[in-house]
């Protein structure tokens, strides 16, 4: 999954902190980027880039590679059709950097940009009950669809069924980080039949 960010309703009754701050559950480690193959000669690779920001990834900044995160520091970048030239200090060759192929880029989660109030990030989403207006459990998000016009949660709900609920206003009323909840408006034919 990406970091990107979600844009949902801002609500006054919802967490004070703001969208980018670490909260109590949130990972220590979020994956930037897949690295794919070497490319040319001088050890750089290419890269699949799996964030929103990839103007952080910049030369002297350390990544995390791997299960393990292994410490790496970026010594060179540049775009590269849909993603970017990765290179590494202490890899100059293909051959160094044939052990770092289809292995994941992370960074730390405290060095997230904040958002607005009203942004979120994916990885924040993931997990929180989503409840009717009226207090009725739908699910919990299990998943966030990116479809180009708005981003869709995907709920699943205590039957196991999916329920699919575009990130608008219309739908989306309230995300309350703090209390682990999100509040929508449900119309005809959004939830299964029992």
């Amino acid at each position: 999954m990406s970091t990107g960010d979600t844009r949902l309703p801002d609500d006054s009754n919802s967490s004070t902190e703001p969208a980018g701050s670490l909260g109590k559950s949130e990972p220590a480690f979020l994956v930037v980027g897949k690295l794919r193959r070497a490319h040319g000669v001088h050890g750089e690779m290419v890269m699949e880039v799996m964030t929103d920001f990839p103007e952080r990834l910049r030369m002297g900044k350390q990544v995390y590679l791997g299960e393990e995160h292994q410490v790496l520091t970026i010594r060179g970048k540049r775009n590269h059709g849909e993603g970017m030239l990765i290179a590494f200090k202490g890899y100059d060759t293909p051959e160094s950097v044939a052990a770092l192929r289809n292995q994941w880029v992370y960074v730390l989660s405290q060095e997230l940009p904040v958002l607005d109030v009203q942004e979120y990030y994916h990885h924040q989403l993931i997990g929180l009950r989503v409840i009717s207006e009226e207090g009725r459990l739908i699910g919990s998000v299990e998943d966030i669809l990116e479809t180009g016009a708005h981003d869709i949660l995907l709920v699943r709900s205590p039957t196991g069924a999916e329920v699919l609920i575009p990130t608008v206003e219309a739908f989306v009323t309230n995300i309350d980080l703090e209390q682990s909840v999100i509040t929508v408006r449900t119309i005809p034919g959004l939830e299964p039949e029992s």
